[in-house]
């Protein structure tokens, strides 16, 4: 396959802790490492226009000027502590270090892109940078792909706003994110529930093919194997305890509370059981704050975010991985714990169910049921024998989803639609 110069825009990049983030950090760095030349584009961390060398994976980082915006957590800095006003935790409502946007940047990215000369560019956002790739790619007569990987929730459920608010902006969001695909060449999402609840009646009058393709994550990296004393040491784990892991983003969208709300009946069955929290964000205080009113701190350890080498090993710790989320598009962190070896508990929403197969590698739970919840972890726990048989599934469940399909599957979507992609220029206003 000849090399190809690739451009990959997102509004989330590393090194903040999503998986929009995650992803196009890891396609950039497959890409670049099987040959081609990449690019990202991305909002600046500090807010002024830098280009940057992420020298570990052999490609570019284009920082595009951007503002913060405060009222959203940036996922990068730890969300702070609640402060105490007689003698009361108020959680923080604005943070320190928020959320940065490149509000408009399409002269920046057209000076750099002008000089990069892409063969494809591949659009991760439906954000403001991504609106200024459409507009660039029109012009410019780009090939353009684009990946979907949010639910409305995944925005609306920050906002705190009452149902009967919440319902008509997640069905506008929806329309909005399905233009935003239509708007590409070609397009895809990580699985093909994702692809059902964004487009549920306009499949057929979607004219641009649309494909479930995996995030996929490394298998050489997430696997099985012994817990790391030091290591779970470091982030107070007592690795000869059960412990049941959740690992990712503690957001209101993420519903963390039905798992803390579950832990009296499992500790009641499982004494000195650990629910762990690995990951920082806006919700923590007010799950820290349950946990005490619950009577149950003392068994819930919220770890703060753990990256890089240690983070296979935490879960290498872990007995069963627990996620009570209702809006994933797919999760790489349940794809990371299965790869690790560990059942799962989820919920019967969103598309986790296309990763858990309901009393093989784990249990799928109805939403917002903390009973059963609970239940299905005690089984777990309380079985050493179920728990091997669905950990050892769940490492043949992984296998289709290892990260080397998704980038050659990529790769071959991009020599597609350069292949079939008209020449005839738009002339530049």
């Amino acid at each position: 396959m000849l090399p190809m110069k690739i451009a990959i825009s997102t509004d989330l990049y590393y090194p903040m802790i999503n998986g929009v983030a995650m992803f196009s950090r890891n396609l950039a760095a497959g890409m670049a490492k099987r040959g081609h030349e990449v690019i990202v584009l991305a909002p600046s961390i500090s807010g002024e226009f830098e280009i940057e060398e992420d020298k570990e994976g052999g490609f570019k980082v284009v920082r595009l000027t951007s503002a913060r915006l405060p009222f959203y957590p940036d996922q990068i800095s730890q969300v702070p502590e609640a402060k105490e006003i007689f003698g009361k935790r108020i959680p923080r409502i604005a943070y320190k270090n928020g959320l940065h946007v490149s509000f408009s940047p399409y002269y920046e990215i057209k000076e750099v892109l002008e000089r990069f000369q892409p063969d494809i560019i591949h659009n991760q956002t439906p954000g403001p940078v991504a609106l200024a790739i459409l507009r660039y790619a029109k012009k410019t007569n780009t090939p353009l792909v684009s990946t979907g990987h949010a639910y409305p929730d995944n925005f609306t459920s920050q906002l705190h706003l009452p149902v009967v608010a919440k319902k008509p902006l997640d069905t506008a969001i929806r329309s909005y994110f399905a233009s935003f695909l239509k708007k590409s060449e070609y397009a895809t999402m990580p699985t093909e529930l994702a692809i059902a609840d964004l487009l549920p009646k306009r499949r057929k009058k979607f004219h641009v093919p649309i494909e479930a393709l995996s995030n996929g994550i490394d298998l050489s990296r997430f696997k099985p194997g012994k817990s790391d004393e030091k290591i779970c040491k470091k982030h107070g784990i007592d690795s000869h305890k059960p412990i049941v892991l959740y690992v990712g983003r503690i957001d209101p969208e993420k519903s963390l509370d039905i798992l803390i709300k579950a832990v009296p009946a499992v500790v009641a069955k499982v004494p000195d059981v650990q629910f762990v929290i690995v990951g920082d964000g806006s919700a923590k205080n007010k799950l820290q704050d349950l946990a005490e009113d619950l009577d149950v701190a003392q068994n819930v350890n919220f770890t703060g975010k753990v990256v890089g080498e240690e983070l296979p090993k935490i879960y290498q710790a872990g007995d069963v991985f627990a996620i009570t989320s209702t809006t994933e598009t797919q999760s790489i962190v349940l794809m990371e714990a299965m790869a690790s070896g560990l059942p799962a508990i989820a919920v019967h929403a969103g598309a986790v169910t296309e990763l858990v197969k309901n009393g093989k590698n784990g249990f799928l739970c109805v939403p917002n049921d903390t009973d059963a919840v609970a239940k299905r972890i005690i089984e777990i726990l309380s079985d050493d024998s179920l728990k091997k048989k669905m950990g050892k599934m769940s490492t043949q469940l992984i296998k289709k989803h290892d990260i080397s399909y998704t980038l050659k599957r990529m790769e071959e979507i991009y020599q597609q639609v350069i292949a079939s992609h008209p020449r005839d220029a738009e002339e530049e206003e």
